[in-house]
Formats: structure tokens, sequence, C-alpha cells
């Protein structure tokens, strides 16, 4: 794997120098993004219309013939002990692929297409599932950094931003249904059904479903989430279960158990790198005819969109498949000098279509999908978060 890295940048910055836009593929972007994985040729995509000079090129280090269908040519280098091929697709711009990635090596950027383009495309499903699974490896690491920093002062912050647990709890009893706006109407009565709060945080929601009749389980790796959650629930005198732990831990006798409803509601989908294995225990969870429900910002506002006061911009990209790396969510009620020491979550942000293709992959029938506006007058057409709802059959 070291010789190919080697190979792949040195190749790389050739074809930088000659003012080649290039993308590796297949094996060679698994090699740039860390996945030991056997090979036999290592292939480069470059712009189809600088092809022939590429040809020219590299006429010398030529070991195959250029090879031409009506949507691709290619032809075979070697290049430092690597057989390489250069590859390019007719009439498509390699810098507009939306899963064009760009992986520093050695202070040097190289880039390759995204894991993500091997998930969801039709190209290279063999590798599928070996993907998958170096998906969920990392996850693990993601989880543990993610839970290190929702574990850092999370309570005083709940403090600052909600008051006492026994005056949260008053307001909530006031107006339970409030707290569950605007998905209670997929929720139907909740009086004596079981229902799961997947990274349910602070508690709140789960208190409100708990004052409505609901049978609650939290779970959320927030032991400060989890201590402020049980007393709001003990002051609003309902019971809520809370259960410490991420999703991919749960104890056996969690796993047997079957819910009515699955939640899972605003800025959770982003701590997971992979999202089919989150559907499949979602899946599992539910009970016959049960629904999941999934509450979340819109991608035009988390990916795309800036927002100051009145003005908008496009200033994001997306299709951006890269993890990117922000304080949690409550440090900005942390006071100053603290802010600076808090550790940072890892998030991958993903588009609409992924969310909706994952819900589908693992069987689940998607029902409603409402894409809902922000409430500010200055924000009249834009989308801020949406509601999806899918049933277990």
């Amino acid at each position: 794997m070291k010789d190919a890295l080697h190979s792949i940048c040195t190749l790389s910055r050739h074809l930088e120098e000659a003012g080649v836009p290039y993308t590796w593929l297949e094996e060679a972007a698994m090699i740039v993004q860390g996945i030991n994985t056997p090979y036999e040729a290592l292939e480069v995509s470059v712009q189809w219309d600088l092809f022939a000079a590429c040809e020219k090129q590299f006429a010398q280090a030529m070991n195959s013939a250029t090879q031409k269908t009506p949507s691709k040519a290619s032809f075979g280098i070697r290049w430092e002990e690597q057989d390489i091929i250069i590859s390019c697709r007719f009439n498509t711009t390699v810098r507009t692929d939306p899963y064009r990635i760009e992986m520093e090596i050695g202070g040097q950027n190289v880039y390759c297409r995204s894991l993500y383009a091997y998930l969801y495309g039709s190209d290279f499903l063999g590798h599928k599932q070996f993907i998958q699974e170096q998906l969920q490896e990392k996850q693990r690491t993601f989880t543990q950094v993610n839970e290190e920093a929702w574990n850092q002062n999370n309570y005083q912050a709940l403090l600052a931003r909600y008051g006492e647990p026994a005056e949260l709890a008053g307001k909530i009893k006031a107006n339970p249904e409030w707290r569950l706006f605007p998905f209670y109407p997929y929720m139907k009565d909740l009086k004596g059904k079981k229902v799961l709060h997947l990274l349910g945080s602070n508690g709140v929601k789960a208190t409100a479903m708990a004052l409505l009749g609901a049978d609650v389980t939290v779970v959320d790796f927030s032991k400060e989430n989890a201590a402020f959650a049980e007393e709001l629930a003990k002051n609003a005198n309902v019971s809520v279960r809370y259960i410490t732990s991420d999703v991919f831990s749960l104890d056996e006798d969690m796993l047997a158990e079957r819910f009515d409803y699955i939640l899972m509601e605003l800025g959770v989908l982003h701590y997971f790198i992979t999202l089919e294995p989150l559907m499949e225990r979602i899946k599992a969870l539910l009970a016959e005819e049960g629904s999941y429900i999934l509450h979340e910002f819109h991608p035009i506002s988390t990916k795309l969109i800036t927002s100051t006061g009145k003005k908008h911009k496009v200033t994001g990209n997306y299709f951006d498949a890269n993890l990117t790396y922000q304080h949690v969510a409550f440090s900005k009620h942390m006071p100053d000098g603290v802010q600076e020491e808090l550790k940072e979550t890892v998030h991958r942000k993903w588009t609409l279509g992924e969310i909706i293709t994952s819900v589908g992959s693992s069987g689940m029938r998607i029902t409603i999908l409402e894409e809902e506006p922000n409430h500010k007058i200055h924000d009249i057409g834009l989308p801020k978060t949406y509601t999806l709802v899918a049933k277990k059959s």
C-alpha cells in the first residue's frame, strides 16, 4: 500500500503540473482514503478533452494500447513499478463529479472518488460490502471522539440554556404537544405506545412524550445529557428510561425489544458516517407496522446556504462528501475561555437523496417526506427542516 500511495502521489503531481484534472478511481480511491485493498492495477480518470494529450505525454511508459468504447477510453502505463490505467469518460467534466474529494497525503493534496460513490452508485458494486465494513470500523473511532466531546461540561450548558430542570419541567407540562412540533401529527395517540428516542439528548422530547402517556426509552452516549434528562423527568412526575450508550453498543435485551415509534430529531444524522447499518438497526427495533420518524435540518440549510440576517449566499457544495469537524451544539452556551478548550465532533453531512436511499434500501416504506420552511419572514422560500416517516412494513 505504501508503494501504491507513493506512485499515486507522484503521478498526481505530474498530472497537476501538466494542467490535467484527474480523479483516482476504485481500488486506488480506497487506498488514498486509507483502506488497504488488493489490486492488479490502479486507475485514474482524466479530463476527456485532454486524454489525447495524455497519450502523447505517457507514450514512452505505455504498456497497453488505447481502447475505446462509445463512453470511455483508456490505456495502461508502467509507473514506478505499478500498473496504472489512465482513462476518461467522454463529455464528462472531472471537476464537477459530486463525489470527487480532496485528500491530504504527506502534505500533498490528491483527488479521488469518495467511498460513498461506490455505496450509492452502480459502479464497483463488488466492493460495496467491504467498503461498508471499513466505514463501520471508522464509525467506532468517530463515535468515541463524539462521545468524549458530548461529555465535557454539557450539564452546565443545559442549565444555561434551559434553567433548572424543575423550572423546565413545569413549562413542558403546560404544553407537551408544542415540544413535539412539527412531527407530533405523525405519532397519533401516544398513550400506551412504546417510543425509542435515539440520540435523545437532554430528554425534553422524551419528557413531553411521557406526559402524553408514552412508554419512552432514550438512547444517548452523553452521561451529562442523561443526568439532566433524569432530573427533568423526575420533576415532571413521569418515568423515562435513559440508556447511556451509542446505537451500535446496545445489549441483547434491548435489541430484543420492539417499539411502536422510533424518533430521531435535529442534528443527529451527521454523527453517522454510514447510514445503512443505522437504518437496518432501526428497522429491526420497530414493531410490525411501527413508524420511524426523522425530523432533521434540511441539507439546503446545512450544506449549501449561509445566512446572515436577511442575506443568503450559496457558499457550500451540496454534494460534498468530506467529513467536517466542529464544536458540539451546546458550546455557544459555555462561558468564554471554556469554548476554546472543547473537543470537536466529527460530522458527515448528508444529502436528502442519500438519506432517502438509505431508508428505502433498508426495506422500510417511506410514507411521508415533508419539507418545512424557516419561519423567519426574511427566510421565506428556503427549507429549514424536513420530516420523514417510514413504516416497517
